[in-house]
């Protein structure tokens, strides 16, 4: 009998969840057929849209992913969505085990006064809006102003300064849309400020993308030496410790540095809470308590502050999207769910598993773990694969209902397209709509 799961979304966590089972499969000839549905006509998911134009080499795992996709036993359904196309009940009739890796799409809300106001996006949002994602290509942010507040001290907070002050020959090499590119270097941001509750100690960026902030053409960071302490305390893992130590001197190794010649400033502030968005309709400043760390939590001190900005981009973490029928936690938001495995025929990976935390190759071992609960679950069923019609099944109820669903192959056409139209050095121009890429398929 064969095996046959339907894995809802093409991001990390998706494609090394098929990769894992494809190899459980080969060791044990298991018969298996896997089919990728995702709901753009793009495969890749986050590496696509979240990971920076300017980081290419972080791109590069897409041909491991390419290689997946190619395998004989997998199956890519772009341009299909859960919920509107395809109902999950339809998925478990037709497959054995599904999979949802869909990720983490929501911006946490800052949950603050004020985060209504024009010229407040959240991180997912404005990345995806520099990113080109069709979700966020008519977002429209105002860079006409001189200074822009970003919350949090991740890497993602780090991408957004960094996009925000690199110069157009610095991004000469990115898959940077157009329209992204004209709004940020014609706009009017001198300072980015990067606020954080905490201290640069507890500070979430890793040191290579901390480290490219001061080799920037017309940027120089700014931090205040009294905000940097003498060593790092606390009860830290070795490899903690040394992550943290490396933050540390290099953060040392920006108060050293010449400003001359620079033009645009990225400023750390640590230890500051932001308590309103001030303003009419639009920012206009960000309102900020100064804090104390105590136990690796932040304290508010009743000191307070004011940064006038006309731009507040909170970087503070996502959350998935609940699924009509699946029990969902609030709190974490993610899916309720044991090693992956959420109830009967149904699992889940990534960021809809265990929370938007970790680098790209944290994926990799959730996938492991959810390819073995569906082995575990269902690879010595003696009826396996009995009145389950996958892909086949598939087809007929996305032919019925007249949906142009993108093969692999389709996408390759896209790929090609994309990569022949761009201006050089630019890897390739993308297309920021979904009739675009559909325009290429008919051409």
């Amino acid at each position: 009998m064969t095996l046959r799961v339907a894995i809802i979304g093409t991001g990390p966590g998706g494609f090394y969840t098929a990769d894992a089972l494809l190899k459980s499969a080969l060791e044990s000839g298991l018969d298996l057929e896997i089919d990728l549905i995702d709901r753009l006509p793009t495969p890749f998911g986050l590496i696509r849209g979240g990971v920076a134009p300017d980081h290419q080499t972080t791109k590069r795992v897409i041909k491991a992913y390419d290689r997946t996709a190619q395998n004989e036993r997998v199956r890519f359904y772009g341009n299909v969505e859960l919920g509107k196309d395809v109902s999950l009940d339809a998925l478990k009739a037709l497959y054995d085990a599904v999979v949802l890796s869909i990720g983490s799409p929501l911006d946490r809300p800052l949950g603050i006064p004020g985060e209504d106001k024009k010229g407040v996006f959240g991180a997912a949002a404005f990345v995806g809006w520099y990113n080109g994602h069709p979700d966020f290509r008519s977002l429209d942010p105002d860079l006409s102003c001189s200074a822009a507040a970003v919350i949090g001290n991740g890497n993602v907070a780090i991408d957004i300064a960094r996009v925000l002050v690199k110069t157009p020959a610095e991004m000469a090499e990115t898959d940077l849309p157009d329209y992204a590119a004209q709004a940020i270097h014609k706009g009017g941001i001198k300072d980015v400020y990067m606020f954080g509750r905490r201290g640069p100690i507890e500070a979430k960026f890793t040191n290579v993308e901390l480290r490219e902030m001061g080799n920037l053409s017309d940027s120089h960071p700014v931090v205040d030496p009294a905000d940097l302490p003498d060593s790092v305390e606390g009860d830290w893992s070795p490899r903690d410790r040394r992550l943290r130590e490396r933050n540390l001197e290099t953060l040392r190794e920006f108060t050293a540095l010449d400003p001359a010649g620079k033009s645009k400033r990225v400023h750390f502030a640590f230890y500051a809470k932001p308590v309103e968005i001030l303003g009419g309709d639009r920012v206009e400043a960000l309102r900020l308590e100064r804090t104390a760390v105590e136990g690796g939590r932040a304290r508010g001190t009743g000191e307070f502050f004011e940064v006038d900005c006309g731009l507040v981009l909170p970087a503070i973490g996502y959350q998935a999207a609940p699924v009509e029928g699946l029990p969902f936690d609030t709190d974490n938001g993610v899916i309720v769910n044991d090693d992956g495995h959420v109830e009967d025929g149904v699992y889940c990976a990534g960021w809809v598993k265990r929370g938007p935390t970790g680098v790209i190759g944290t994926n990799k071992p959730d996938g492991d773990i959810v390819a073995q609960r569906i082995l575990g679950d269902l690879g010595n069923l003696d009826d396996l694969g009995a009145g389950k019609e996958g892909r086949r099944g598939l087809e007929t109820l996305l032919d019925g209902k007249g949906l142009r669903y993108v093969t692999y192959e389709d996408w390759q056409k896209i790929d090609e397209a994309e990569i022949s139209t761009a201006t050089k050095p630019a890897p390739r121009r993308k297309f920021v709509a979904v009739e675009e890429m559909l325009d290429v398929l008919v051409s």
